[in-house]
């Protein structure tokens, strides 16, 4: 692996940096003690800095080569309202509350490259945007940026996720679909309260609910090509109030998952059709909500001119244009969206330590730290190159 001097001297402030953010995690869109960090880092390097709604920040800095093209690098800052189980001395300090996805890393590395690039604004032309935001957990911090004019005029965007699938020292830039969209669907299934002795004098919304659980799983069987891939899952089902009531009514929560925007239109519809039919058929009645969390991310084709710059980071095997699609969502889809991009993928496994390969999401989920140096590298290296 070949890291300059100058980018590799940011190490050890980096990860001091990454462990203050693991240690003061905040959920997604109140995340008011890290914005207030990184406009400290920020005023401390003497970039200029607005606030974008409650939480978000936005930083540029302009090349002094001139006007040109306008790159825009970002970075997600929320935790998940979860409890940390890492024994660490960075554990999170605030209960019920964790840096189980990477993003304290990221907001690090992001920080790091508005610091290098700031000293090398001589050697560039046009303007780098950075966006630290909020909220993409819930799929809304993406969104806040876009409705704020903050990508208008922008050329191309970059993001970068720390990746515990993946081992330390490689990089995935694969074009087309590596994310799936999210939607979050609720379903209130209204039935009618009876005793359980007398059930033909109710309308049963748990079994109902039981129902349109087991029929939901045909959309993916049998109203898709069997060469799509989706997701139709249900996370929570609450219904009734006592053991010997008929229940009146009942809750179901879930999502659906997809990479193309016809497949998700279609499986979202089919969720309304059986929820409220098969609810109709025991003479209940069902009321359907989604609410849209992330667009599919799609990698556009250009990724292709981040590659020089990956390869003189990890080497030319190193980097991966193949990485199998997640099911996992990301917002950053919704930028690219909007303008041509790329979402490249840091190895962060290291098989000395479990917990670097722990899933995301999990209570013990931990980082390489050296990821964080290739994933500035590679950020200031494309910066550097795209508005050379």
């Amino acid at each position: 692996m070949q890291i300059d001097t100058w980018i590799k001297k940011e190490q050890k402030s980096l990860i001091a940096l990454r462990r203050w953010f693991h240690m003061h995690p905040e959920p997604s869109m109140k995340e008011y003690e890290t914005a207030a960090k990184i406009e400290e880092e920020l005023t401390r390097i003497g970039v200029a800095h607005r606030r974008i709604r409650e939480t978000g920040v936005f930083a540029s800095i302009s090349g002094e080569k001139g006007s040109g093209k306008v790159l825009v690098l970002r970075a997600d800052m929320d935790a998940l309202s979860m409890e940390d189980l890492l024994d660490k001395s960075y554990r999170s300090v605030n209960s019920g509350y964790a840096h189980a996805c990477g993003h304290d890393a990221h907001t690090a590395v992001l920080l790091h490259a508005v610091k290098l690039l700031q000293e090398r604004r001589h050697e560039f032309a046009g303007e780098i945007r950075f966006f630290f935001q909020p909220g993409e957990e819930i799929g809304q911090g993406a969104r806040t940026f876009i409705g704020e004019g903050c990508l208008d005029g922008a050329d191309r965007i970059f993001g970068a996720h720390m990746c515990s699938s993946l081992d330390v020292g490689t990089i995935s830039l694969t074009p087309g679909p590596i994310n799936a969209s999210c939607d979050y669907f609720r379903i209130v299934v209204q039935g009618k309260g009876a005793h359980v002795s007398t059930p033909q004098k109710g309308v049963d919304a748990l079994y109902i609910a039981s129902q349109i659980v087991i029929n939901l799983q045909s959309i993916v069987s049998r109203s898709l090509s069997p060469l799509d891939t989706a997701v139709v899952g249900i996370g929570t089902l609450h219904a009734g109030t006592q053991y010997n009531i008929v229940a009146k009514e009942a809750l179901l929560e879930g999502t659906t998952r997809s990479f193309s925007s016809r497949t998700r239109a279609n499986i979202n519809q089919r969720v309304c059709e059986i929820a409220q039919q098969t609810a109709s058929l025991y003479g209940g009645s069902a009321q359907v909500e989604f609410r849209d969390f992330a667009a599919p991310l799609i990698n556009d084709y250009q990724v292709v001119e981040l590659t020089p710059v990956a390869q003189a980071v990890v080497g030319k095997d190193r980097v991966i244009h193949n990485q199998e699609k997640m099911m996992q969502a990301d917002d950053f889809a919704d930028y690219l969206a909007h303008v041509p991009g790329c979402y490249a993928f840091i190895g962060s496994r290291n098989s000395q330590s479990c917990h670097t390969g722990m899933p995301h999401h999990h209570a013990q989920f931990d980082i390489d730290e050296d990821a964080m140096l290739l994933s500035l590298a590679v950020f200031v290296g494309y910066a550097l190159q795209y508005l050379a």
